[in-house]
């Protein structure tokens, strides 16, 4: 074992991984091969623009190919839906919370994969995400970050279906 964290996922991430890795092997690698075949039978390669973009656009794609079967390999999909009913925040467990400032704010904790800040979905190896692990509904954490130390309040705790 290398040592890395495990690949935690949920279901909806897995499969966005899955239909992201998809696209590239059936659509846009066939068409960037089809186009660097055009190209190449143009003549002088060193001058021609799409045969070099091509290349470069067939590499950056089999670089991410190669990502995304490795983290596919390595995941561990865990579904909130059917985990142990607990009030204690763990993987995919949605979260109300009372910032230090007042206002409230729901996170969803999520791989690292599926970070997206619009849909308040964490990286569950954040530095908000690891200081909530563990915590249970109606706990206070503390949460030392760049504005300098939180209190936060934990409202509630689910295991819903995160998408």
């Amino acid at each position: 074992m290398s040592g890395a964290p495990p690949n935690y996922i949920t279901p909806a991430g897995w499969q966005a991984l899955k239909d992201e890795l998809y696209s590239l092997v059936h659509k846009e690698r066939p068409e960037i091969v089809q186009i660097v075949n055009w190209a190449a039978g143009n003549g002088d390669r060193s001058e021609n623009g799409d045969y070099l973009y091509g290349k470069r656009r067939m590499r950056e794609i089999d670089r991410r190919i190669r990502f995304l079967t490795k983290r596919l390999e390595a995941a561990q999909v865990i579904d909130p839906e059917t985990r142990e009913a607990t009030d204690q925040i763990f993987f995919g467990a949605t979260v109300e919370l009372l910032r230090g400032n007042g206002s409230g704010q729901v996170v969803k904790i999520v791989g690292i994969d599926e970070i997206d800040a619009a849909q308040n979905k964490i990286s569950w190896v954040s530095p908000l995400a690891r200081c909530l692990i563990k915590a249970r509904e109606g706990d206070e954490v503390v949460l030392h970050g760049p504005e300098g130390r939180e209190v936060i309040e934990v409202l509630s705790v689910a295991y819903v279906k995160i998408d």
